[in-house]
């Protein structure tokens, strides 16, 4: 067992063959998805999510011992490398631990402690520092050298007092001892900078705060952050400074009562307000800023994984709207696989209403392409559209007509796919197609659009960004992967997305399939520009062709167990497509007889499942929501309504809810059920529908505070819900302008 795997197995609790497997599957070029999917046997059957430990473990083990090998290199040039210090660098398990270890040898500027040694006063101050028995005064005189500008006795304790001083920084007893304490002990806290409590007045709430450092949550932690960047508030973290005083003297200081006592105390209240203290902090500002930026990046890739796998509704012939006052509605008619067949305008609200040349274009669209069901973008006029349609009273019942979450549409439309799809289309009619084809396949819609535009996240534009993109991108894979690609209507961007493909390969494959036609079976993937034996292994379980000539094309089976299911097949004297269709074959079939040294009984058991329903969509089925028809604007909302909704976004904080007023109220975390909630994702996700309470509206402010509580009000007298919507207006100031009415911005119009 190499260091690697014994360190990743502790910290993971994964057993080190797992691990082993993991590691070698990444090497010969697997990626996550394959190896969950198709390589149970070899790594006991772990998920994406261990898969994905595995690896980032493995690179943050791996930076480590590049850095060690950078800091032994560089002690061993400085001639300073003893045996001793070797065994300790090498057995340091944390960077931290590492980086102590090397402070001393670290090259550094010119310091005060530096200027001493030149001056001569080293001497002195390990005199001091050992605590020999000197008459310090007497000695220090001894150093007195004008041409080194060491005038007086002071100079001379001063400078030695300086090297002291940067020995105590660079003790890793000293610096251990601290760390715990700020880990345990440490306060965070935030004031306002003089003079900016006016232009700073959103974060009013952080001008005098104060809480323990490692209980402050991401959220707040990153509101600080953004506070101080913008020079509003002024942050401290910080522990009680005479206990860390008494810590560093209660290792240097060997002897209390000594003629060098005062001048040691001297250094370690120097060391540690300028060296010790500064150091700490900033670690410590790191690390929470990291802690930060983890549970936010989790909380945005959660939100974009339940967001990604909502409910399609398959491949309908859709009418889809963008809906507009002043400009107009724009409406675009979509066959089943997305292809854009007509667009138009209409108006059917106030300054250019047009009510019956509007209905007449609807009717007309609806007839001449079979509409199948109508699509409505949830900005602005969406309810006064969506009352407009189903108040046509000649439209077929049987048409639904659905309210679709349009965020990210915009930048779709105004994006370079965008244009690509559609030269001849301006941005309006582009946004409409998105909308329609986010009813039809959400997940294959999305994927075109900047996860961070989607409006799902939390201070996405506060945390570490490549730290973000991969985890990101990772969801996108994940999903992608998990639900399956149509090879023959894919787009590029979604093709990227397969395990293995990627964007050179996915404009290949499209390329090809215009030239060529659709793909017929899986197999002529190899005739692709550049797509090799490699790309073929780790793509082509993840692609479908839903008319191939292999009837097992259509279904996850890899083509690798292939010869498993003919074998299966020729054993009970029949077809692939008879096994496909009859199920009591099916229950002929002995899975233990196909066990090889390489398909154990995951992989059999996966080939069953998919011979049951090839190529089934993991997604819940689709289900028409309809908001109340009482409430179209915030002023239509009464306090007490119990009114349906649809979960829009999920924050540490709470959830926020589309009850369909064009602005989404907020569910604190202690009214999103009548037992306590730590954690909202644990009860709550993004797409939910849901039925809320309204316990508050504030109109001047923009705010709607809604419970999913049983009894809301019970026993209060005012509104429950008004203090948790001041408490959660802290947030306000840190929501993501950019992000489309992300978090509590969201009180706002969208």
């Amino acid at each position: 067992m190499n260091f690697f795997t014994k360190q990743l197995s502790h910290q993971l609790n994964i057993a080190p063959s797992q691990i082993n497997a993991v590691l070698q599957l990444f090497e010969e070029g697997c990626t996550i998805p394959f190896i969950a999917r198709y390589r149970k046997e070899k790594t006991g059957g772990l998920d994406e999510v261990q898969i994905s430990e595995i690896k980032d473990g493995f690179e943050k083990l791996v930076a480590l011992e590049n850095r060690r090998n950078t800091v032994l290199k560089s002690i061993e040039e400085q001639g300073k490398l003893t045996d001793e210090l070797k065994t300790k660098i090498l057995a340091a398990e944390t960077l931290q631990q590492l980086e102590d270890l090397y402070l001393p040898y670290k090259p550094k500027k010119k310091t005060r402690a530096s200027i001493a040694r030149e001056k001569g006063l080293e001497p002195l101050a390990l005199q001091i520092l050992h605590q020999e028995d000197i008459d310090v005064i007497t000695e220090a005189a001894k150093y007195i050298d004008p041409e080194k500008s060491v005038n007086t006795i002071e100079d001379a304790l001063q400078g030695a007092r300086d090297i002291i001083a940067e020995i105590i920084n660079e003790n890793t007893e000293v610096r251990e001892k601290l760390r715990t304490t700020f880990y345990e002990e440490a306060t965070i806290t935030s004031r306002v900078m003089k003079g900016k409590e006016e232009s700073g007045i959103k974060y009013k709430d952080y001008f005098n705060w104060s809480e323990p450092l490692m209980k402050c949550p991401s959220h707040r932690m990153l509101a600080m952050r953004r506070g101080e960047k913008e020079d509003i508030l002024y942050l401290d973290i910080s522990i009680d400074e005479a206990h860390a005083l008494s810590i560093i003297e209660n290792i240097i200081i060997k002897k209390k009562n000594h003629p060098t006592t005062e001048q040691l105390q001297l250094s370690i209240q120097d060391a540690y307000k300028r060296l010790l203290h500064p150091s700490l902090e900033t670690e410590y500002r790191l690390l929470t800023k990291e802690k930060a930026d983890l549970e936010a990046i989790k909380v945005f890739a959660s939100n974009l994984r339940e967001l990604l796998m909502q409910s399609p509704l398959g491949n309908k012939r859709i009418l889809a709207i963008d809906p507009g006052f002043r400009t107009g509605c724009k409406v675009v008619v979509l066959d089943e696989y997305g292809n854009l067949l007509e667009d138009n305008v209409i108006y059917p609200h106030e300054p250019k209403r047009l009510t019956t040349e509007s209905e007449q274009i609807i009717l007309a669209l609806a007839a001449r392409h079979r509409i199948e069901a109508i699509a409505i973008g949830n900005g602005t006029a969406s309810r006064e559209t969506e009352q407009f349609i189903r108040q046509i009273e000649v439209l077929p019942k049987t048409i639904p007509v659905i309210v679709v979450n349009e965020a990210g549409a915009s930048v779709y439309s105004a994006s370079e796919v965008a244009r690509e799809e559609f030269p001849d289309k301006d941005v309006t009619v582009r946004g409409a197609v998105s909308i329609g084809r986010r009813l039809q396949d959400p997940l294959a819609e999305l994927v075109k659009i900047d996860p961070k535009s989607i409006g799902v996240g939390q201070y996405q534009h506060d945390v570490d960004q490549s730290l973000l993109k991969d985890k990101l991108d990772e969801v996108v894979m994940s999903c992608v992967n998990a639900v399956g690609v149509e090879l023959n209507t894919a787009s590029k961007q979604l093709l990227s997305y397969v395990s293995g493909i990627g964007p050179t390969l996915a404009q290949n494959i499209v390329e090809y399939r215009k030239e060529n036609g659709p793909f017929k079976k899986r197999q002529d993937l190899l005739k692709v520009p550049r797509f090799g034996e490699k790309a073929f292994q780790q793509a082509s379980g993840f692609l479908r062709i839903r008319d191939g000539q292999h009837p097992l094309d259509k279904s996850a089976v890899h083509p690798e167990s292939y010869p498993i299911v003919e074998k299966m097949a020729n054993d009970l004297n029949c077809t692939i497509d008879d096994l496909l269709n009859n199920a009591e074959l099916r229950k002929k079939i002995k899975l233990e007889n196909y066990i090889t040294e390489q398909v154990g009984l995951p992989t059999l058991q996966d080939i069953m499942s998919e011979l049951e329903k090839p190529g089934r969509d993991p997604r819940k089925t689709f289900e028409v929501f309809q908001f109340d028809e009482r409430v179209h604007t915030p002023e239509d909302l009464k306090v007490g309504m119990n009114l349906p909704g649809i979960v829009t976004n999920v924050t540490n904080f709470g959830a926020f809810v589309d009850v369909g007023v064009h602005q989404d109220g907020l569910v604190h975390i202690s009214h999103l059920s009548d037992e306590f909630v730590s954690d909202p994702h644990s009860v709550i996700k993004v797409g939910d529908k849901v039925k809320v309470t309204v316990i508050e509206v504030d109109l001047i402010r923009k705010r709607i505070a809604l419970s999913m509580k049983t009894n809301p009000f019970e026993n209060t007298k005012t509104i429950k819900g008004t203090k948790s919507v001041s408490k959660s207006a802290e947030h306000l100031h840190i929501t993501d302008e950019n992000a489309l009415d992300a978090l509590l911005s969201k009180f706002g119009k969208k």
